[in-house]
């Protein structure tokens, strides 16, 4: 047992330093958003996929691409429109004539065969389209025609989502949100970092983002996130955040006043993973209450919802989720 500890102890040391230099790569094409890439980071570090919300032309494309890259997996794109089918993103059978004029099917993947997917503007596309790339988010494969066929492994989806139109959309259903590890608010940068968006990304030369891991590599990252060890102050912290956001289980007045429904046990497996996955990347050998703190909202600001209030006394959820996680702490 004793070995045991010690090998985990030298190898996140070592995946320390490795996602580290991660880290530097995606910082050469993404300027600024830290938090952003810790997030998208730890979401893939944890095995799940993460959803970033943010307005038109803050690098969420670019930020999913140099992950990719980065991280040495293979990427592509579907760019969701209301009239995108299913089969625009799964793949279709066709149907080939031999030269002894012999006819078969023959299945033509998709864009959804690969590791690192992007799911451009995910609520564009109709409920039917949504769905059939949530089910392989979940169960990693896709059946067509009754056959199966799995999914590459590591694979993981980025959405985005532009919450200033909601013209046209189709919005995620509850439990579909709930396939989210983490939903990720892309923010506007600050004057110093646009400064040196607009310096850095207007001339005739730009940086180019390397694989600093592979495939392979990542998925004994991923293994070693489960193995890290949890403190029990952490275990109960996380236990108390997601239970008091429930309005049946609360003890807070507020949450069962304004909370129409909260967080399933979903949600803490996906605080517990996260939190395993930030301390990874941040270079420590166990999660700490900190990683509580900051990421209670990003795993269970989706899977909550508040009533209609019409008082207006109702705090924003977001204020809501901090508070719990900081009085659990």
């Amino acid at each position: 047992m004793a070995d045991d500890n010690q090998a985990i102890v030298q190898d996140a040391e070592s995946a320390g330093e490795t996602l580290a230099k991660v880290r530097e790569e995606i910082a050469k094409a993404v300027f600024g958003q830290d938090r952003v890439i810790e997030l998208a980071l730890a979401s893939i570090l944890a095995g799940g996929h993460a959803l970033l919300i943010g307005a038109p032309g803050l690098a969420k494309t670019r930020l999913v691409d140099s992950i990719g890259t980065a991280l040495g997996l293979n990427s592509a794109r579907i760019q969701f429109t209301p009239d995108l089918m299913p089969s625009d993103i799964l793949g279709s059978e066709v149907l080939d004539e031999s030269a002894s004029g012999e006819r078969s099917f023959r299945f033509i993947k998709g864009p959804i065969f690969t590791q690192l997917l992007m799911a451009d503007e995910i609520n564009r596309a109709s409920p039917r389209t949504q769905s059939a790339l949530l089910q392989a988010m979940q169960e990693h494969h896709v059946t067509v025609a009754g056959v199966r066929y799995d999914l590459p492994e590591p694979f993981h989806v980025l959405a985005t989502q532009n919450p200033i139109e909601q013209e046209g959309t189709y919005p995620l259903p509850e439990a579909q949100l709930d396939r989210f590890l983490l939903k990720i608010d892309v923010s506007y940068p600050d004057i110093d970092t646009e400064r040196k968006i607009l310096v850095e990304t207007t001339g005739t030369e730009e940086a180019e983002v390397r694989a600093a891991i592979t495939g392979a590599q990542l998925q004994k990252l991923q293994a070693l996130v489960r193995q890290m060890p949890v403190g029990e102050k952490v275990l109960a912290a996380i236990l108390a955040t997601v239970r008091e956001a429930r309005p049946e289980q609360s003890a807070d007045e507020r949450v069962r006043r304004f909370v129409d429904w909260g967080p399933s046990p979903r949600a803490g497996q996906a605080l517990m993973l996260a939190c395993r996955a930030r301390a990874l990347l941040r270079g420590r050998l166990a999660p700490s209450l900190e990683d509580v703190e900051a990421l209670a909202e990003p795993c269970l600001g989706h899977r909550m919802a508040m009533r209609y209030d019409p008082t207006g006394q109702a705090p924003p959820l977001r204020d809501l989720i901090g508070e719990l996680a900081k009085a659990a702490i």
